[in-house]
């Protein structure tokens, strides 16, 4: 794995904008990027990539972006977006993406920490947002949008339209042919190449400097294990301010060559995804939840035979399918029924998930249940787990194939380091770690010790084998009022299995028993209820219906009882918990833009539920103001019914 001091000599393909002249100069008619819009997916080819990036960098010289300057890029995944970073690093600039499902007052601290001049969005809805936010940032000169619809009649002389833009550029390119090539002469392989924004999950969000030679580092030692080639497909419709968007849909997708794919909207990623079938897919454990939810609403609406043709295959799979899949030894008769079950159930399973031409695929943003990992897996995806952060470029373990464990994240990356410290926390060294906090020299000190590792804030260990195994945030890992070890996260997963579970948190250091707040999921429990004849008029309706509580308890107290045969977690054993009258919501500042449960924020906001939990009682009353998406304030409030759950006898080893 090369180095920060060795990258240079690589073939001199250290920097982005150097990948992307090398790949339009040897295979310029390669498809680069697809999007899909009204319906017809367009190509622009790596030819077609460098000269409208070549347009970009130009027309953004001619307006007065310089080097050092930051970007920001606030919208969907598009092709113009991506070509934005490009032309931004042609310039020695940072790209900056932004959330776009952010309000403008949440951008707005970002926007003011990073002193941006000027900003690129995707419509005319987060131009609204720049302009709803423009008095505060007096810094902020120029504003380009990529879709004109609904712009005719916004005549602000600081609004450019990306074509605009890019005429002006070739114009700027005709004028001075050799200006562009001296800025991207000048790149250098330890300048900042993006800089991403932390979720900032216990306070303000820090901004990320990532070179060019750290991302570069992470990509090939991920396109050395998996044996990505350039001829694959990639679907790349996660946030582009999330760290992992940025490693397989930009840097691995400038270093190997493969094709991103924009889907035409949120919306239609499923029907986009059976259409491209991509060869390589990312996903957070949300989304791969999301889908086996919507698998198991199909199944519950099938017919008797279907339902137990399902069923039984499903059984063979989780008997034998993960070995398969690993080249291990089976026998022939499961082998046999494997290779039907493949004809009649996985192989259309995996069709109807749009993963049918998928050589690996990947999760990771959040620990995934080893059970939702198994299942994956045991149908013939070769769905791996990878584990990083945004200060480490997503990269510090992968699972080769054949070397995959259900509970691990896998083994330390190419040229990636990982040490233990004496309180378990998870430190790691290599060439993908940050440059420095943006403007915070006391956060990077703090970050990193003095042998130069990175301090993960995770807790883990290494097993026997070398594999990390994650049992949740350090600063989350307590003890329960009996000394016993206590990790919500790890009890979260294992009820985020269940289809009819989109939520939970676990709440129990420093006490005597573990409680937990729960979100339903209202489209798997919706067509539960529906099946059933139970009418319902919203999610509050739904969530109070005593029906409903009664199969979330079923769901906890599977959970309690395997959690009586694990050694070290059966003490967490869930005693009471609630369903929770609303979904937690970003809007609402109760989980980050990631999805991450903000505990610290949710303890406070949710403390008479914690404490009703508590003291014992049967039922509480709450009234919590939500935001509506059009920047409106309501209340919701319900009587909430507590309930009470089975536990189990601890199985305790004999000592």
């Amino acid at each position: 794995m090369p180095t920060p001091a060795n990258i240079a000599a690589l073939d001199g393909l250290h920097t982005f904008p150097r990948l992307l002249l090398h790949h339009a100069r040897t295979r310029p008619n390669a498809p680069a990027m697809r999007e899909k819009n009204l319906g017809i997916w367009q190509t622009w080819t790596w030819s077609d990539v460098a000269e409208r990036v070549r347009a970009l960098a130009c027309g953004l010289s001619e307006l007065g972006f310089k080097r050092g300057d930051n970007l920001a890029i606030i919208g969907d995944n598009r092709p113009h977006m991506y070509m934005m970073m490009a032309a931004a690093q042609c310039l020695g600039g940072v790209p900056l993406p932004l959330y776009q499902d952010a309000v403008a007052n949440e951008m707005l601290f970002v926007l003011q920490d990073a002193s941006i001049r000027f900003a690129v969005v995707e419509d005319q809805e987060q131009v609204d947002k720049m302009l709803e936010v423009m008095a505060d940032l007096p810094s902020l000169q120029h504003v380009i949008y990529d879709d004109p619809r609904g712009m005719r009649h916004y005549n602000q002389s600081f609004l450019h339209d990306i074509h605009e833009l890019m005429e002006m550029g070739r114009i700027h390119d005709r004028n001075h042919p050799d200006f562009l090539n001296a800025e991207i002469e000048q790149g250098h392989f330890d300048d900042v190449s993006v800089m991403l924004y932390t979720s900032g999950t216990t306070g303000k969000p820090k901004g990320v400097c990532q070179t060019h030679a750290a991302f570069i580092a992470a990509a090939r030692g991920g396109i050395e294990v998996d044996k990505m080639v350039a001829d694959g497909d990639i679907l790349s419709y996660l946030p582009m301010a999330w760290v992992g968007d940025h490693l397989f849909s930009y840097a691995q997708a400038m270093v190997a060559g493969f094709t991103i794919n924009c889907p035409e909207s949120g919306e239609t990623v499923m029907t986009d995804l059976r259409e491209i079938g991509p060869t390589y897919y990312f996903a957070p454990p949300r989304v791969f939840e999301s889908l086996l939810t919507s698998v198991m609403i199909r199944m519950e609406d099938a017919g008797k035979l279907k339902q137990k043709m399902f069923h039984y295959f499903m059984a063979v799979a989780d008997r034998c399918g993960a070995d398969i899949l690993d080249g291990k030894m089976v026998s022939t008769a499961d082998r046999l029924l494997y290779g039907l079950g493949n004809l009649l159930v996985y192989g259309p399973l995996r069709n109807v998930l749009g993963l049918s031409r998928v050589r690996v695929a990947y999760t990771a943003g959040a620990a995934i249940g080893p059970e939702l990992f198994k299942f994956y897996r045991s149908i013939g995806i070769n769905l791996k787990q990878f584990y990083g952060q945004t200060e480490t470029c997503a990269y510090v373990c992968l699972q080769p194939d054949g070397a995959i464990k259900f509970d691990s994240v896998g083994q330390p990356a190419p040229g990636v380091e990982i040490k233990i410290a004496d309180n378990g926390e998870v430190l790691v060294k290599g060439p993908m770690l940050l440059k420095a906090y943006y403007k915070r020299p006391d956060a990077t000190a703090e970050s990193i010790n003095a042998d130069g590792y990175f301090l993960t804030g995770d807790a883990g260990f290494l097993d026997e084998d070398g594999h990390l195994k994650i049992i949740d945030r350090a600063k989350d890992v307590g003890k329960l009022a009996n000394g016993a070890m206590y990790a919500p996260n790890f009890i979260e997963n294992k009820l985020k299995f269940f289809q009819y579970v989109k939520e939970a948190v676990c709440f129990g250091a420093n006490r005597d028993m573990v409680c937990a707040f729960v979100n339903i999921d209202i489209g798997a429990v919706g067509n539960w209820a529906e099946r059933r004849g139970i009418a319902y008029s919203g999610y509050t309706d739904l969530a109070g219906k005593t029906e409903v509580g009664e199969l979330i308890q079923q769901c906890v107290e599977e959970i309690n009882a395997g959690l009586a045969g694990d050694s070290m977690m059966a003490d967490s054993q869930i005693h009471r918990f609630l369903i929770l009258h609303k979904e937690l919501d970003p809007d609402d500042d109760e989980l980050t833009r990631t999805r991450k449960v903000r505990r610290n924020f949710v303890s406070d906001k949710y403390k008479v539920l914690i404490d009703a939990l508590y003291d014992g009682k049967q039922t509480q009353f709450i009234e919590t103001e939500v935001k509506f998406e059009d920047g409106r304030r309501g209340k919701v409030s319900a009587d909430l019914l507590i309930r009470d759950c089975k536990t189990f006898p601890i199985a305790r080893k004999a000592a």
